[in-house]
């Protein structure tokens, strides 16, 4: 602190105190009243406003303003019960950003006294219902993004990531091939063993085979790859896409003019796609290797199983679960990859992304199912 002549007291921060008649004072601000001047006049200026009748605040000298100062000159004002403005220009920036800052202050406040006046249930109907349509929304523009990439990548196939796509077909397919003929295998006896504990009272025990791969090929095999392919390939997709979007890597590259959605979701896509019908395939496969196995325990040769499936099997079953098993695979890719995408900030955003993309690929595929069922049936196939 300095005294001058006139017995002004300066503050070396950025304000000038002085006393006014009986109890009154006039604090004059200067230079910029940013966020480290308000952090060192905080304290001084509050403690002096506090009680003082009345206050002027005198911006005349104030070169500018943010919200930090604003928040401050509105905090003397109410610790003062009130103040007098002078030197502040009618439509300058100083009096809109405090004006900003005194709406933002107030409505809160506002925000509670209308709603316990009305019907707060409202509210929170309408809230959740425009936050669902939102999200809706942010749903049908990725899904456009991703149809304008994939036609540019169709007219200009070179810009595709190949090697990406190799790396993701040998995540997603060659290395999920164990778990498939396994749990493949394992469907296929339960199913026909369970087949034979109710077949068997009725002397219909030859029929197991048609049972089960009329189930495999048609439903079970395609809808129990795309369970695993959600849990293994979906999640990760979300993983990787959350961390590089929490790491701000996404952002990185469309600051480099690069298309996230070609550069990063077209690969996975496209892999995804591509494995899933062979996925299924393998399901369906080890499914009917399970069965057999089986059969030959209930004391039926493997000629007699192949020629019963041989009857009761078409080639369309087989194509109309593969066609199905693709759906499923471009539905899971896309979920996997927004859900990565769309990854908040935080320690639980790749978590709570994976765990979405778990949840909506399984809840997709089995929406998917149920329309493929309609489709089949008004086809008659």
């Amino acid at each position: 602190m300095a005294r001058d002549a006139t017995g002004t007291v300066e503050d070396a921060a950025g304000f000038e105190a002085r006393a006014e008649g009986a109890g009154g004072l006039r604090l004059a601000f200067r230079g910029v009243l940013d966020a480290g001047a308000v952090a060192r006049l905080w304290p001084d200026a509050t403690r002096r406003a506090k009680g003082a009748a009345p206050l002027t605040l005198d911006l005349g000298r104030l070169a500018s303003l943010d919200t930090a100062g604003a928040v401050l000159l509105l905090r003397l004002e109410r610790e003062a019960g009130g103040a007098r403005w002078q030197g502040l220009p009618v439509d300058g920036p100083a009096r809109a950003v405090l004006e900003r800052t005194r709406r933002a202050l107030e409505a809160p406040a506002a925000a509670k006294a209308a709603g316990d006046g009305g019907l707060p249930w409202v509210g929170r109907l309408g809230r959740a219902t425009v936050g669902r349509g939102d999200r809706m929304l942010d749903q049908v523009a990725f899904l456009g993004e991703a149809l304008v990439a994939g036609a540019g990548v169709a007219r200009r196939p070179w810009r595709l990531r190949f090697g990406e796509v190799m790396r993701h077909l040998d995540e997603a397919g060659l290395r999920a091939f164990g778990l498939t003929i396994l749990l493949g295998f394992l469907i296929g006896l339960i199913l026909a063993f369970q087949s034979s504990v109710s077949l068997r009272r009725f002397g219909a025990e030859y029929y197991i085979p048609n049972l089960v791969g009329i189930s495999l090929l048609r439903e079970l095999g395609p809808l129990m790859a795309a369970v695993v392919l959600a849990g293994r390939t979906g999640s990760a997709f979300a993983a990787e896409l959350g961390t590089m979007r929490v790491n701000e890597e996404v952002d990185a590259l469309r600051i480099m003019g690069i298309d996230p959605v070609a550069w990063l979701v077209l690969p996975r896509v496209l892999a995804a796609v591509l494995v899933m019908p062979v996925l299924a395939l393998l399901m369906d496969l080890s499914g009917l290797l399970g069965m057999g196995a089986v059969m030959l325990s209930l004391g039926y040769v493997p000629a007699g199983v192949a020629g019963q499936l041989q009857y009761a099997l078409r080639l369309w079953d087989l194509w109309g679960g593969l066609w199905k098993a693709a759906a499923f695979g471009l539905s899971i890719g896309l979920i996997g990859c927004r859900a990565g995408l769309n990854a908040g900030g935080g320690p639980r955003a790749v978590g709570d992304a994976a765990t979405g993309a778990v949840v909506g690929g399984i809840v997709s595929i089995v929406v998917i199912d149920g329309a493929f069922a309609v489709l089949f049936y008004r086809l008659g196939w």
